[in-house]
Parts: C-alpha cells; sequence; structure tokens
C-alpha cells in the first residue's frame, strides 16, 4: 500500500508571454488505502499533480514522498523502476496497443518486468475475469467497446498488484453506464486488494465514489473533506 506525502509542490509553465501557475504550493497527504477524488475544472492542475507523483513530470519546488522514499530526489532510471513496479496508470484515452489482443496488452507490463509467460496467462486471466471480460481476452481493441477498452486499461494497471494507481479523467470517453460499472470496479479493486487510488475527474457522478474529495482551482486545493457513504 502506498502513503503518499506532497510538500509546497510547485510547477509553472510559459505559454507566450505567460507563466501559468499549474500547481501553486500543494501540500497533501495521503494515506494508505485511500480512495480519493482530485475535482476542478480544466487547467486547475489535476494532471499536474498526479503526473507529478507518478515521476512523469519534474517539480520546480516542493517534494514528494511514497511510503517515506523521496519521488522528486529519484534519477530517471528509479523512476522508471519505481512506475514499472509500483504504480498504476489509468489514462481516459486508454492507451491500448492496438495490435495487441486484450490479454496480451494486460501482460505488457508484466512481460517487462521480466515475469515467466505461464504467470503472466494466469493472473491476465484471472484479472480480464475480475474486470468483467472473460472470454473476450482474444479481442484486439478496435473489437471491443470503450467500456470494454477501460477495463483492459485497469486490469493492465492493476494485475501487478501496485501499491498507487493514478487514474486522470477515466470516465471521459464513457457513456453513463459504463462509467458507473468502472466505478464500482475502482471500489471493489480498492476494497479487495487495498490499492490506493487516486483519480482526477470533474464529473459529478464520479466524486461520489470518494471517500475523501479534494478540490483544486488554479493550482491550488481549495477544499479537502471527507466524504460520508450513504
Amino acid at each position: 500500500m502506498a502513503e503518499i506525502k506532497c510538500v509546497e509542490l510547485c510547477k509553472t509553465y510559459r505559454q507566450g508571454d505567460a507563466i501559468i501557475k499549474a500547481l501553486d504550493h500543494v501540500s497533501l497527504d495521503i494515506e494508505q488505502g485511500a480512495f480519493i477524488c482530485l475535482s476542478g475544472p480544466s487547467g486547475s492542475g489535476k494532471t499536474t499533480l498526479l503526473n507529478m507523483i507518478g515521476g512523469l513530470d519534474a517539480l520546480d519546488s516542493g517534494e514528494i514522498s511514497i511510503d517515506g522514499q523521496r519521488v522528486d530526489l529519484l534519477e530517471k532510471g528509479a523512476l522508471a523502476d519505481l512506475r514499472l513496479h509500483h504504480i498504476g496508470f489509468v489514462f481516459q484515452s486508454y492507451n491500448l496497443i492496438p495490435v495487441l489482443s486484450a490479454r496480451e496488452n494486460v501482460e505488457f507490463v508484466m512481460q517487462v518486468q521480466g515475469v515467466p509467460a505461464a504467470e503472466r496467462r494466469r493472473k491476465s486471466m484471472a484479472i480480464l475475469e475480475e474486470v468483467g471480460l472473460k472470454d473476450m481476452e482474444g479481442r484486439r481493441p478496435s473489437q471491443l467497446s470503450g467500456g470494454q477498452q477501460q477495463r483492459v486499461a485497469v486490469a493492465r494497471a492493476i494485475v501487478s498488484q501496485p501499491k498507487l494507481v493514478l487514474a486522470d479523467e477515466p470516465t471521459a470517453n464513457l457513456d453513463s453506464v459504463s462509467a458507473k460499472h468502472l466505478m464500482e470496479l475502482f471500489v471493489e479493486l480498492n476494497q479487495n486488494h487495498r490499492v490506493t487510488f487516486l483519480i482526477s475527474t470533474h464529473d459529478e457522478r464520479v466524486m461520489r465514489y470518494a471517500q475523501r474529495l479534494v478540490r483544486m482551482r488554479d493550482g491550488k486545493v481549495v477544499s479537502d473533506e471527507i466524504q460520508i457513504s450513504d
């Protein structure tokens, strides 16, 4: 499980002559096994924060620790290793490999990790069944609906049992039924595997599933609330 500590994170971008503050002194503590939604309009800093925590982009200043390890001080090789073995990513664009089947897409990360073929197959088949895609393992992304493709992406993200899953607008391309099924799947995986979930969204339907809702605006955290489930 992952415990994350963000201290005074700052990130700016230049847009023409303007300086955009993507993150403006953001501090956030994320407990192990949390299920958190980052909400806010486009440009509020949600995706930038996810990218920083996942080591996909460098900070201007501040500190990020995962289980006590300073992510912002890691070299490229160590960052790649952290992402490969401990963090799962789910993007709104799915990022599946078109020429690979659902099972092969799920196996891809394990293949890079050096997991033996028989174990890769066993784990990928088990996780595809868990996400509701039993008997679809041989289909390529073009043969799957948007919701099914996103489930493959989720399976790929969690098959290696990462400490942390970062999901950036995961329901953006899904209809309401598929979005509901995906969020219920996230909750189930969080409860069954105790994986920490950090999800960025501007979808109110998604926010209702969060145990904790962190609202952002103009690169700042403007509210941080525990939500009581019905």
